[in-house]
């Protein structure tokens, strides 16, 4: 057993359909340890970056109009991103989330309870998970900056930068 992190995203149609509290309470049953959590709007930049791997494919314009939630209404923009760490986290996860194809995911997984394929050939699969460690690590990295995590995860360096403009509170 090897202590792992792992990206979850709880997507846009996890959302609409109000199924974040479930799909929580499914991953404690991990026993894994949660140590980052923010809500994000996605970009196209992000969403093209998160699925790269999948540039040149037919549905790619698809997917990444799902992960920013275009299908949805303004409030269904954005997904919960959270990274878990422990033991086997990644495949841990995995097997919690199952099959990416809702039709092909055990039914008492994640995606075989709440997901579907929509009339067009989306698969609404309602929740991401990291599929190996190197994924996990860019992933992460992609969607969290170093402060964001509660644990020191991956090695850090300090930068300065000059003329930086900050939202504070009044």
């Amino acid at each position: 057993m090897k202590e792992q992190l792992t990206l979850v995203l709880i997507k846009p149609d996890g959302l609409k359909k109000s199924l974040t509290g479930n799909i929580l309470t499914r991953l404690s049953e991990t026993k894994l340890v949660i140590v980052g959590a923010k809500v994000v709007g996605v970009t196209r930049e992000l969403a093209e970056e998160h699925y790269k791997h999948l540039k040149g494919k037919p549905f790619f314009d698809s997917v990444i109009d799902y992960l920013q939630g275009k299908l949805y209404h303004d409030e269904y923009r954005r997904v919960l991103a959270l990274v878990y760490r422990g033991q086997d986290a990644i495949s841990k996860v995995r097997k919690l989330a199952g099959a990416t194809n809702p039709e092909e995911a055990d039914p008492v997984s994640i995606r075989g309870q709440y997901g579907r394929i929509t009339t067009t050939g989306v698969f609404e699969n309602v929740i991401h998970c990291s599929a190996n460690e190197p994924e996990a690590e860019h992933e992460i990295k992609l969607w969290f900056k170093p402060e964001e995590l509660m644990e020191p995860t991956f090695r850090t360096k300090k930068v300065t930068k000059k003329s930086v403009t900050q939202v504070n509170w009044k």
